[in-house]
């Protein structure tokens, strides 16, 4: 049995598992097939999200929200969503253009990593919350063990080898917005990729809000 059939046995509608795996250029070489896994991805990012805040969130009580949100994130970023694909064979499964394929589309580590959030979204829509945090728990979860071993990576850090993995340009911060009196200053800055405003982010210094910024980057969907 392979790994697709393992995910499979997940699924009470097997046409759901299907759009989990559909990459929207897919669509234009089988117009009205079926939808694209996008809105699947939309979803299980904020169940994956959710599920694995509230794991962290009960298992280090003492802990503060700067380290909760840095170790979220060194777990569900699109390098460990990508690698949690590969171990899955997911690429093998993906429905794409010849085009995309060509293009090294089922080795793409940000293609795979929606996916992966894609067939997360379709397992809470086929089964409940239950079913999708049962996959968080058997996939990604046992990573906690090892994350919190190493340094955690901030947002700075994270979001420099997202956008060196996709060869682009460093990021740039620019402090758009200064207020308040010297002793107690707010800062706004904006993060840009490739010329692109990604990110913008507040803070009681520019270190603080670059940081938020950064974070706000990692979370939306232009990178």
């Amino acid at each position: 049995m392979t790994d697709i059939d393992k995910l499979k046995e997940l699924f009470k509608n097997q046409e759901l598992l299907e759009q989990a795996l559909t990459h929207k250029s897919w669509l234009n070489e089988h117009p009205g097939k079926r939808g694209s896994n996008e809105r699947l991805e939309f979803l299980g990012d904020a169940v994956l999200e959710f599920l694995v805040s509230k794991e962290i969130f009960t298992r280090f009580p003492n802990e503060e929200e700067g380290y909760l949100t840095a170790l979220r994130a060194n777990l569900v970023n699109t390098q460990n969503l990508a690698i949690l694909a590969k171990k899955l064979n997911v690429g093998k499964a993906i429905y794409l253009s010849r085009g995309e394929e060509e293009g090294g589309g089922r080795t793409n580590e940000s293609l795979l990593a929606d996916t992966i959030e894609a067939i997360i979204g379709a397992l809470f829509m086929d089964s409940g919350i239950d079913a999708a945090e049962g996959f968080i728990e058997v996939n990604l979860l046992p990573e906690i063990e090892e994350k919190v071993k190493e340094p955690l990576k901030d947002a700075k850090s994270r979001l420099q080898e997202t956008v060196q993995s996709k060869s682009l340009p460093a990021p740039k911060y620019q402090v758009v917005q200064e207020s308040g009196p010297d002793h107690s200053k707010d800062f706004v800055v904006e993060v840009s990729v490739n010329g692109k405003k990604v990110g913008r982010g507040e803070g009681k210094s520019k270190a603080v809000a670059e940081q938020e910024a950064a974070q706000k980057a990692l979370e939306s969907h232009y990178l």
